[in-house]
């Protein structure tokens, strides 16, 4: 069974459905189950709603009837409330309304009657935690979620909300999903895209330590580990540790006879750590499948986890 997710922004907008639905054929045919989506995908595109990719997806789940063997991963609280708008400057939040509203909003284009994991997408400080971690329990306790987790939240308030969770009997934030890769930015670096948060060192303490689940995007760069001209390395992570890191990745693949992508998979899910990619065509799903064939044993990983000392 492969250990990552298959990111789904694009399917029903620059991805047709018809491509949709093969990539997604083939995920599943391969021992993929995790399928990521939110209830904004992608509003920033010029014509698109942001209910494209759900929509798509429920249409598959519909044509192939394969809801039991799949789990379905999608967001609230980042979807601007104004229809056209492509900011983020005004969006619909996580008060308890809006998470139950958005939660309904998602079953039906879905087609499903819950979720597997359901994300607060991004921080709303204008609601209080507690009313926060009540909700999102009542999704849980309706069975309309099997778990919750949170996108875009720093470890303390996480532990906050966990911390309410215990003291008030709902259903804890069981899952994480941040921004990483194998390359690491420059500290202190405020990354472009609005409302992402990258993984730190006390986020992945904490998870590992309160053995929580934890799903990362942006794992591949779009595209940069490939050596495309038309896809270089971000900016924000030119530095020495990126050149070093950047060698010990293509040798390492060079001696597995394997790309820099499947190598950077494989290191992320060798540590329990879901990656979610995409994928705008089969043949490129089939790449980031060869993943699940790649074995680091312990020699290969401290050369990639350390590359100073290689």
């Amino acid at each position: 069974m492969t250990k990552i997710a298959l990111g789904t922004i694009p399917f029903g907008t620059t991805v047709d459905e018809k491509t949709s639905f093969a990539i997604l054929d083939r995920f599943v045919e391969a021992g993929g189950t995790r399928i990521d989506t939110s209830n904004n995908y992608p509003f920033w595109l010029a014509g698109a709603a942001g209910d494209e990719s759900e929509t798509t997806i429920g249409r598959w789940l519909a044509a192939r009837d394969v809801r039991d063997q799949v789990i379905i991963s999608t967001k609230c609280g980042a979807k601007p409330v104004t229809p056209g708008d492509t900011t983020m400057d005004h969006l619909e939040g996580l008060s308890a309304g809006a998470v139950r509203a958005a939660i309904e909003g998602s079953l039906r284009r879905l087609g499903t009657d819950r979720v597997d994991v359901y994300w607060a997408h991004v921080e709303d400080r204008s609601v209080p935690l507690e009313e926060q971690v009540a909700v999102f329990g009542e999704l849980v306790a309706a069975g309309k979620a099997r778990e919750t987790g949170v996108s875009n939240h720093p470890a303390w308030r996480l532990e906050r909300a966990r911390g309410i969770a215990r003291a008030t009997g709902a259903a804890p934030f069981a899952n994480v999903q941040l921004r990483h890769s194998y390359l690491r930015p420059r500290p202190g670096v405020v990354l472009p895209e609005g409302g992402h948060v990258q993984l730190g060192e006390d986020m992945l303490d904490y998870v590992r330590t309160e053995g929580l689940g934890l799903w990362v995007y942006t794992s591949l760069l779009a595209g940069a580990y490939s050596s495309r001209a038309d896809r270089p390395i971000p900016a924000w992570y030119e530095h020495p540790g990126t050149t070093r890191r950047l060698a010990a990745l293509r040798e390492v693949a060079g001696e597995l006879g394997a790309t820099p992508n499947q190598v950077v998979l494989a290191w992320l899910a060798a540590q329990d750590i879901v990656p979610i990619v995409g994928a705008s065509s089969v043949e490129q799903l089939e790449e980031l499948l060869g993943a699940q064939k790649i074995t680091l044993d312990e020699e290969l990983r401290r050369r990639l986890d350390d590359p100073d000392l290689a």
